[in-house]
């Protein structure tokens, strides 16, 4: 093989990882709403008043762990540099929590990113220990435990 074309084959696969990266981040933090059809929870820029808060920073949720009663509403802040996507888990699907709905699985799923400075939030009506994730980045998870009154 020729170095010419050895050199336009390398050329053709950085421009197609490129594209593909800058495709990925439209797709994982779009700035547009949702369709109708799909279930959104209120999502919002100011100030959260809840003792039921998870914060997300750039290493993840906190408090990992967090527990409420039948029918409270848990919010999320975005205090990273990215978008987070807070899901129910199981990565990809989102279809743990039992309530089917949302985009993917379940309705409790933000079903887009929460840009930096945002929050999301979502009202448990379910007891049990319902764990979810970053759909952004799902090594980031959590825990909500749901009691009953």
């Amino acid at each position: 093989m020729s170095k010419k074309l050895i050199w336009v084959i390398v050329l053709v696969l950085v421009a197609l990882g490129i594209f593909l990266l800058l495709r990925k981040e439209e797709v994982l933090a779009p700035n547009e709403e949702l369709p109708a059809a799909l279930p959104q929870e209120e999502t919002t820029n100011t100030e959260v008043v809840n003792e039921n808060l998870i914060t997300y920073s750039d290493t993840g949720f906190a408090p990992s762990t967090l527990t409420v009663k039948v029918g409270d509403t848990v919010t999320w802040k975005n205090e990273s540099d990215k978008s987070m996507w807070p899901a129910s888990a199981m990565h990809p699907t989102h279809a743990v929590y039992p309530t089917t709905g949302g985009c993917l699985g379940s309705t409790f799923d933000a079903c887009r990113g929460v840009l930096p400075g945002e929050s999301w939030s979502f009202k448990f009506d379910i007891a049990g220990e319902w764990k979810y994730h970053n759909h952004l980045g799902p090594t980031f998870f959590g825990t909500v435990v749901v009691e009953e009154e």
